[in-house]
């Protein structure tokens, strides 16, 4: 494999659209050859998401709708890096706890995921998590008092994305990791390592304007 020498400079950039959750900004990037050319990019918090495994060999899973592809799809729990300053790993346990009702005193790295590189920064990390505890789930609000809940076989998940019933890329990835790692294939990483894929820009943003803690409350 022969990596490209170009350096891809930035030369300005220019904010279109913020909502809530992202941001839509053009970069103008110099270009191999002397060219220069324009790049519309998504700004994402990032997202941390859980494989959260029984000692029965049991994946929990999330029955979510997602408005984007007008259907419910199978998924992990997850959630997004909202949070000025949060850690990582303290948003996943959160997610857990809200989405399956699930405390673990077991964690590791599984991956870091870039979800559409080809326009959005997103960065999800996906842990494993073992030796669960069942806990309260609290009340949901909107999609959340919809979503499904489910204890699916680790084989069963893996058969299920080959026949096309489980399409989430980070849930994919998950199932895949945690099987490898869960086999004895694979090791999982401290779950404390850096992310230094996780995005910038737009909580950076949020935070310089004061957006803080929750840097959805945007404009409220």
């Amino acid at each position: 494999m022969t990596a490209g020498s170009h350096e891809f400079t930035t030369l300005d950039s220019e904010l279109l659209f913020e909502s809530p959750i992202l941001g839509l900004r053009r970069d103008r990037l110099t270009m191999p050859g002397g060219g220069v050319a324009s790049r519309e990019v998504i700004e994402h918090f990032g997202a941390t998401a859980v494989v959260a495994v029984d000692g029965r060999g049991r994946l929990a899973m999330v029955h979510q709708y997602r408005h984007s592809v007008g259907a419910r799809l199978w998924e992990l729990p997850a959630g997004l890096l909202d949070m000025a300053g949060e850690d990582a790993l303290v948003c996943a346990r959160r997610e857990l706890v809200e989405e399956a009702g699930l405390e673990a005193d077991s964690w590791s790295l599984l991956l870091d995921l870039i979800s559409s590189p080809g326009f959005c920064d997103e960065a999800v990390r996906v842990y494993l998590a073992t030796d669960l505890t069942a806990v309260e789930r609290p009340a949901g609000e909107y999609e959340e008092a919809d979503m499904g809940f489910e204890w699916v076989d680790l084989a069963d998940a893996r058969r299920s994305v080959l026949r096309g019933e489980i399409i989430n890329s980070i849930a994919i990835a998950g199932i895949f990791a945690a099987s490898e790692v869960l086999s004895g294939r694979g090791q999982a990483r401290d779950a404390h390592a850096d992310f230094p894929l996780r995005p910038t820009s737009l909580a950076q943003r949020r935070q310089r304007n004061g957006v803080v803690p929750d840097m959805k409350r945007l404009g409220r």
